[in-house]
This record gives structure tokens, sequence and C-alpha cells, in this order.
């Protein structure tokens, strides 16, 4: 068990690595469920060497608990994640995402004003907006690429205002906005402004906060069938050694 705990840890490592510190929201939790496992595993451990039914007990319990905390915000992740696969753009190769589209749960997130600011001024800080350029050298080859959800939705005025691309970082925003939307309006040039304060942008974090949702509700999956039957035998180990105080 103590190298299942490692295993978890090193996903939680894994996470912190391939992520920037805007988007870790479920790194430290990983972190910490490898951190008790790793606790766990050393009680049941000693339980087994010791011949210990009370340590045993309290391996037992404690893994219980971990299970049933495991199940629940699998379910739950699997509930809040349940929505939105996107919107096509006609002509374009990305996707864009509306915030309406996700659960309750997101929404009262992301429409938190203290949970926005900090994400938002977060965003500003990273080189997701700012490497469109350095990507995509004409507007030929922007208007081919391939954006990520936030680039999407926080370095571009959505698709239905109807500006004209100049370049990968700059629309012609001279043009009537085609749509009424709010989004429309609150798009500008700027670096530190671009559409980081529109719904378009809220959306885009959505997805990528459901997408990684989904992949540490699939590790926990694997997770929970191996830890029910490390349960189990742990479950055998404890009636051995109650057979063996008996008979003593």
């Amino acid at each position: 068990m103590q190298l299942l705990a490692v295993g978890v840890i090193g996903f939680g490592i894994w996470m912190s690595a391939h992520h920037d510190v805007c988007r870790k929201s479920l790194t430290l939790p990983v972190l910490g469920l490898g951190g008790v496992i790793f606790v766990v595993s050393i009680v049941g451990f000693l339980g087994a060497w010791k011949n210990n039914s009370i340590l045993l007990w309290i391996y037992l319990i404690m893994l219980c608990l971990i299970l049933v905390a495991i199940l629940v915000f699998t379910v739950l992740a699997f509930i809040v994640t349940n929505n939105s696969s996107g919107h096509s753009v006609n002509g374009q190769r990305y996707k864009e995402y509306q915030l309406q589209d996700y659960s309750s749960w997101f929404l009262k997130q992301l429409n938190n004003t203290h949970n926005w600011k900090h994400l938002k001024s977060c965003l500003v800080k990273t080189d997701d907006c700012s490497n469109l350029s350095k990507r995509y050298k004409t507007a030929k080859q922007y208007k081919l690429a391939k954006l990520t959800p936030i680039e999407a939705g926080c370095c571009k005025p959505p698709s239905e205002c109807g500006y004209p691309a100049v370049n990968a970082t700059y629309y012609d925003l001279s043009f009537h906005p085609a749509s009424s939307s709010k989004d429309c309006k609150l798009y500008k040039n700027s670096k530190n402004v671009k559409c980081y304060s529109c719904d378009s942008c809220k959306a885009g974090v959505a997805q990528y906060m459901k997408t990684e949702w989904r992949v540490v509700a699939i590790f926990n999956v694997i997770l929970f069938v191996v830890l029910s039957m490390i349960y189990f035998v742990g479950c055998c180990a404890r009636r051995n050694a109650a057979r063996r105080r008996s008979k003593i």
C-alpha cells in the first residue's frame, strides 16, 4: 500500500508539473490524499507486523473513510462535469464555450468576485495570450489554429462579435459588433485586458477545470478499486489476528 501512496503522490506531482499556478485546483488535494494513504498504510503495516487487532481496526476504519471520501468526490466530479462539449465555430478548428452550459457549482465558483479576481490576475500574468503571436505569424495561420479553451475564451472576442482578426493578438474593433453580447464590448486588444472579464473566458476556464476533474475522477475510480481490494485483505488480516488472540 506504500507503493500505491507513492503512486498517488507521483500523480499529484505530475499534475503540478503540467499545469501553471493558475490551474492547480486539484493538485494539493491529490498530494494530500497520497500523504494520508501513506500514513494509513504505515498503521496497517504495524498492525499486521505486531499482530495488533486495535491497530488493524484503526487501519480499517481510516481506510473505509478514505474509500467513502473517494467515492463521494468521484460521483460529484462526474455529476458537475457532465455538461458542455463546446460549440463549433464555422470555418475554425477550435470550439468556443458558453458559461451557462456548465453546472451550477462551476458557475458559483467562477462568478464569485474574489475567486475570479484571483484567477483573472493570474491569467494576465501567464503567456497564454502573448504566445499566440509567436506561434501564429500570419492571420492565415491563426485562422487554422486549434486554440485551447482558455485561448479561445480569454485571448480573443467571441466569434459572434464579428470583429475581423488582423493577427493573432489584434482585432479591428472599429467594426460594429454583430452581437449584443456584453463580451463584445468588454474585449480590448490590450494584453492586460483582452477578454479576461468576459463570460467566454470564465467558460474557457470552466472547460479546463472540467477536463482536469474528469482526469482525477477516472484516476479515483482505479484507486477506489485497488483500495477496495486492499481493504478486503485488511479485513482478512484482522480476523486472523483476532483468531490467534482467542487461541492464546
